[in-house]
C-alpha cells in the first residue's frame, strides 16, 4: 500500500533495548530496534524462535517496559504514562490477539466482546458486542461458553473483542499457532478482511512466511536485531 509522505508514524520504536535476567546471567532480548510504522500499514514480523519476536510485541503494547530506548503509539510516549494511564491508553487505542485467545472462561462469548467496551464506559457495548460477533460468523453463538466453542470459533469471539473497540493499531501473536491449517486460512481471513474495513495498522507475529507475505511490509528478526524492512508489492 501507498502511504502519503505526510502522515506521521502511528508506532514508533527508537533504539530499543530489552534486558531480561536469568540464573545465567543478564539476557539481551532486544538490541537497539529502530522502526516506524505508518497508519494502514500491515506489518508482518518474523524469525527464529528466540530472535525477540514476541517481546517485540509486548513492548508495542505496553506489556513490557524496554530497558532502554522510547516508544510511541499514536502520538504518545509511553514514558509519559504511569501504569493506570498505560492501561486506559491500551483501552482506546490498540487491540491484541493472542495464541490461546485468553477468553474469560465464565463469560459468554458476548460478555468477553462486551468487556472492553464496558471498561470504556459504552452505553451501547452490549449491541456493538453481538454485531461485532455477527461480522466474524458467530452472530449464532453469542450465548455459548469457551468450552462450547471450537478453537477456531474462540479465536473469531478474540478478533471480535479486539475489533470491537475501533482499535488505531491491531498487534497479533501466532493467531493461527493453535489451530490446523483450514481454521486457521479463515481466521486470517476475517483478520485482513477487517484490518481493511477498519483501516487498522496490523502488527502480525508469525512463523508463517504465507501468512506474513499477506502484510505490506515484512520486518525479520534475528538475534534481537531487525535485519531486513522488506516491502511486499503482491500480496493479497
Amino acid at each position: 500500500m501507498t502511504i502519503p509522505s505526510s502522515l506521521e508514524p502511528i508506532l514508533k520504536f527508537k533504539n530499543i533495548h530489552l534486558k531480561l535476567g536469568s540464573d545465567a546471567g543478564p539476557v539481551h532480548i532486544l538490541r537497539g530496534i529502530n522502526i516506524e510504522i505508518m497508519p494502514g500499514e500491515t506489518i508482518g514480523v518474523v524469525g527464529p524462535s528466540g530472535s525477540g519476536k514476541t517481546s517485540f510485541l509486548m513492548i508495542a503494547a505496553g506489556l513490557e517496559d524496554p530497558t532502554s530506548g522510547e516508544v510511541s503509539a499514536c502520538s504518545t510516549s509511553y514514558s509519559e504514562l504511569n501504569e493506570d494511564s498505560l492501561t486506559a491508553f491500551r483501552r482506546d487505542h490498540l487491540g491484541i490477539v493472542f495464541q490461546n485467545f485468553h477468553l474469560v472462561p465464565s463469560m459468554t462469548a458476548l460478555e468477553n466482546v462486551v468487556l472492553p467496551l464496558e471498561f470504556a464506559g459504552k452505553r451501547d457495548a452490549f449491541a456493538r458486542a453481538q454485531s461485532e460477533l455477527e461480522n466474524v460468523g458467530l452472530g449464532h453463538r453469542i450465548l455459548h461458553y469457551p468450552s462450547q466453542l471450537s478453537g477456531g470459533e474462540q479465536q473469531r469471539v478474540a478478533l471480535a473483542r479486539a475489533f470491537v473497540t475501533k482499535p488505531e493499531i491491531l498487534l497479533a501473536d501466532e493467531p493461527t499457532g493453535s489451530l490446523d491449517q483450514g481454521t486457521g486460512e479463515q481466521v486470517m481471513r476475517m483478520l485482513f478482511d477487517l484490518q481493511r474495513n477498519y483501516g487498522t495498522t496490523l502488527i502480525l507475529v508469525t512463523h508463517e512466511s504465507k501468512l506474513a507475505a499477506r502484510c505490506s511490509r515484512l520486518v525479520k528478526l534475528a538475534d534481537g536485531q531487525i535485519i531486513s524492512k522488506k516491502v511486499i508489492t503482491d500480496n493479497v
